[in-house]
């Protein structure tokens, strides 16, 4: 009797053990039919539809900073340097004095040359007399006329030596002024390479300094000649649709440029460009341009370089994240879905950038679904279930 209820009891649990292997198998199985499943539609991945639309990209050339104007100052005169009345970096005003060079021999020649000048003014006064005291000689016959003609030459000759004495003591007042130097314009100074003591003179190789008017600072840049047709047409259509007649003697076919500086950053003011040089150079290809840029916070200084930005605006082109694309050595790629939702790679050539989009000239047509994350799970062939 107690035999037989241990048979039913081992039975039993026999029997509870096979049917939780059966359910645990049962399970599994399910678990491997959903991951199939899932493989057999793809892996869910957000997905654009191409369409054209409108974009703005920026046209970057390096450009050059110089003062509107500047100066070399230069001595007219040969002499010691006695005086530097400005530092390096400070700003003058036009007739401000810079420098001083010693003025002691030419003082010297002035002296010289008015004690000439005062010789000069004798001898014509002592022919003028001469002149007077003959003519009533000849009038009444005392004396030959040609005593008066000659002294009458006398005098004429006197009179032209005085002019030519006149104008040696204006040179060398001329000279002696030169001996002080001043700004003719108002701007900012330059190195200064001379130091008291040097001996110059207006042959130097270097300048006494260079003076920098920078109110207004040119900007010069060069563009290759299918960025600049394009860019003065652009101009012309919106003048066109604006009304304003185009003056060649005035103004220039080109739209206003922004500036930015070593920094990083970009400059308060847009620039105008204002001068275009007539040809285009054959070697390169490429044409100089000028933009006037104003300063009234002195910023810009001559010397510097930045980078000038044009915007150039685009209609009914392709465009997509530059996310969406992959780069392998001097190709970008991106993943298309196919009819039957598997990624397939296509190569694609971009014309610009319009801010963290690409803009495509080849490879993708309206219509075309590109893949725009996740592009490190998949590969050729992969299948995509599209969220679009």
């Amino acid at each position: 009797m107690v035999m037989f209820k241990l048979i039913n009891l081992n039975s039993v649990i026999v029997a509870l053990i096979l049917c939780a292997g059966a359910t645990g198998l049962t399970s599994c199985n399910s678990g491997r039919t959903e991951e199939s499943e899932l493989q057999s539609k793809g892996i869910a991945l957000p997905v654009l539809r191409i369409d054209t639309s409108d974009a703005t990209t920026v046209k970057s050339y390096l450009g050059t900073i110089e003062g509107k104007v500047n100066v070399e100052i230069r001595p007219q005169v040969v002499g010691i340097l006695q005086e530097i009345y400005v530092d390096e970096g400070v700003f003058v005003e036009k007739g401000e004095k810079l420098f001083k060079i010693d003025a002691s021999s030419y003082q010297e020649e002035l002296n010289n040359a008015v004690a000439n000048q005062n010789v000069a003014k004798a001898k014509l006064e002592n022919a003028k007399l001469e002149v007077e005291r003959l003519r009533p000689l000849v009038e009444n016959d005392v004396i030959s006329p040609v005593r008066l003609e000659s002294a009458l030459s006398d005098y004429e000759v006197a009179k032209a030596t005085l002019d030519q004495a006149g104008a040696a003591v204006r040179g060398a007042e001329i000279s002696k002024d030169y001996t002080i130097i001043t700004a003719p314009v108002s701007g900012y100074i330059g190195r200064i390479p001379k130091r008291i003591g040097n001996l110059v003179s207006s042959s130097d190789k270097e300048p006494l300094t260079v003076l920098s008017d920078v109110q207004e600072v040119y900007v010069y840049f060069s563009m290759n000649e299918a960025d600049f047709l394009y860019f003065t047409k652009l101009k012309a259509k919106e003048d066109s649709i604006m009304g304003i007649e185009y003056d060649k003697r005035h103004r220039l076919n080109f739209p206003d440029v922004s500036l930015i500086l070593a920094d990083g950053e970009e400059y308060s003011s847009k620039g105008v460009v204002d001068a275009i040089n007539g040809q285009v150079d054959r070697n390169t290809g490429a044409i100089s341009l000028r933009a006037t840029f104003p300063n009234e916070k002195n910023i810009l200084r001559s010397g510097s370089t930045g980078t000038l930005k044009v915007s150039e605006s685009k209609e009914g082109v392709i465009q997509v994240p530059q996310i969406a694309t992959s780069q392998l050595q001097d190709r970008t790629f991106v993943f298309v879905l196919n009819k039957e939702n598997k990624a397939e790679t296509r190569n694609v050539k971009i014309g610009g950038k319009s801010k963290d989009q690409y803009i495509i000239t080849e490879g993708l047509k309206v219509g075309d679904r590109v893949i725009l994350s996740g592009l490190d799970k998949i590969t050729e062939g992969s299948a995509i279930l599209p969220l679009e």
